[in-house]
């Protein structure tokens, strides 16, 4: 700007016809004009052109990898791939404020059943999609007698995450007090509890700070607890009650009548747990992920997704072939032959209110991430998805060490892994006021039967 005037100036002060001199500065001033309107529009992002795709992704800790994904998609199709990656725990309230805005995300996540009644207006009917059609169970689409509104991104699953050199270190002490001698004779809490509260009293010795990395009570951090933890008891609660998932009339009410176990398993996170746990309204997940690969604690609690996390952590001392995943058990009945929690929660659907071009393009870039080789390589090797689709072969599957783990849980006879029922929990209002009462808890101001109330009352309240 401060260059065209001075321009303005310059060809006033060294021309003598007036009337050339009017003329430059018509030019002048609608080149002015056009600079000031491309900067309205870059603001407003209204440059975007008709046919692009834009991505809300949910996953942060693979935003990297999608913002690669992009570049590489565009370079072999030319076609405009923008992605967006939403701060933890915050995925609904952005996708909420990006489907208000004029260029709306194209392809969103829902969260389950539930999700999807909040988001259902935006789905599009993708039953004749070719990405639906490689589904290799069509059962895990969500779908009803209208047309598939959400086709899964991936199959994950979820555990405890556990050391094997640090547990084998435990294993070898001379003077420990269980009979265990190896993490697979661990079936049940009872054993489970002894080997952790042993390890607790031998922590020198083995080297660490606490058995369990830190208990992740920040808001918005919470989501192992509050949904992957309480999924374990609530699904034998489900199971008692013979409950059909997919009767929203029958999921009003809960009686959460494992809390007791759930309580168990919390406690001996939160008094094993590297961190003081009146301060674990501070941690957050990635503290705890840090923890581990530093060989700070022997275990954490989540799911394969987390290789990606552990193995860039500067510094990172647990080799790939040492990561171990188990069941997390709470104390149930005959839980002696139940697995890790397998499923999926992360639907992908495209934007029904996007324009047709939009659309197909948001159809072709899914069918193309999952099907070409580029795009397969990248879900397989660096977003490490074990991905439902016929297109991946036996040597199109991941490698790293938690997704093996995973694969190899889901291939166990006569072991029963629990499903991710926590699709169906009523809101995030709901998790979001049982994660504030389960920090309460830990922090000694309330009652576990003030956080079972709590529970039972937001549950209620928010199913109506």
């Amino acid at each position: 700007m401060h260059f065209l005037h001075f321009f303005i100036l310059l060809v006033h002060n060294k021309s003598n016809n007036p009337q050339k001199v009017k003329n430059m500065k018509k030019i002048i001033a609608l080149i002015l004009l056009m600079f000031s309107l491309a900067q309205v529009l870059s603001g407003c992002g209204c440059q975007r052109m008709a046919g692009s795709i834009y991505y809300l992704n949910f996953k942060p800790e693979v935003a990297g990898v999608y913002n690669r994904i992009a570049t590489d998609y565009q370079k072999e199709t030319g076609i405009d791939l923008r992605v967006v990656t939403a701060a933890s725990g915050t995925y609904e309230q952005t996708l909420k404020s990006e489907l208000g805005k004029s260029n709306a995300p194209s392809i969103l996540h829902f969260n389950g059943p539930v999700g999807y009644r909040s988001w259902k207006e935006y789905c599009s009917d993708l039953s004749n999609t070719e990405i639906y059609q490689h589904l290799t169970d069509k059962s895990l689409a969500l779908s009803d007698e209208n047309g598939v509104w959400g086709i899964p991104q991936v199959v994950e699953g979820y555990g405890i995450i556990y050391n094997k050199a640090i547990t084998d270190a435990y294993l070898a002490l001379p003077n420990r007090s269980t009979n265990i001698t190896s993490m697979d004779d661990i079936r049940s809490f009872s054993d489970f509890k002894a080997v952790v509260e042993d390890m607790s009293a031998h922590k020198s010795e083995l080297g660490i700070e606490g058995v369990f990395g830190a208990t992740s009570l920040k808001s918005g951090e919470d989501w192992r607890w509050t949904t992957h933890l309480a999924n374990v008891a609530l699904h034998y609660e489900f199971q008692d009650k013979g409950i059909d998932l997919t009767d929203p009339n029958q999921l009003k009410t809960v009686d959460f009548s494992y809390s007791d176990q759930y309580k168990q398993i919390f406690d001996l996170y939160i008094n094993n747990s590297t961190t003081d746990k009146k301060l674990l309204g501070s941690k957050q997940v990635s503290d705890s992920m840090a923890e581990f690969a530093l060989g700070k604690c022997a275990m954490i609690q989540n799911g394969n997704w987390a290789w990606s996390q552990i193995k860039d952590i500067e510094g990172n001392k647990v080799a790939k072939e040492n990561i171990k995943i188990m069941p997390i058990y709470i104390g149930a009945e005959d839980e002696e032959n139940q697995g890790i929690c397998i499923g999926t929660e992360n639907y992908l659907t495209i934007n029904a209110k996007s324009d047709e071009q939009t659309r197909k393009n948001s159809a072709d870039f899914l069918n193309w991430l999952y099907s070409s080789d580029t795009g397969k390589d990248y879900v397989s090797k660096e977003l490490n998805f074990i991905a439902p689709y016929d297109t991946f072969k036996q040597d199109d599957r991941p490698d790293d060490p938690l997704s093996v783990e995973v694969m190899e849980w889901m291939d166990k006879e006569d072991i029963k892994n629990v499903t991710w029922d926590f699709v169906v929990f009523p809101s995030q209002n709901f998790k979001d006021d049982f994660g504030a009462a389960l920090l309460q808890y830990a922090q000694g101001t309330i009652s576990w039967q003030q956080v079972k109330d709590v529970f039972v009352t937001r549950w209620q309240q928010e199913s109506v």
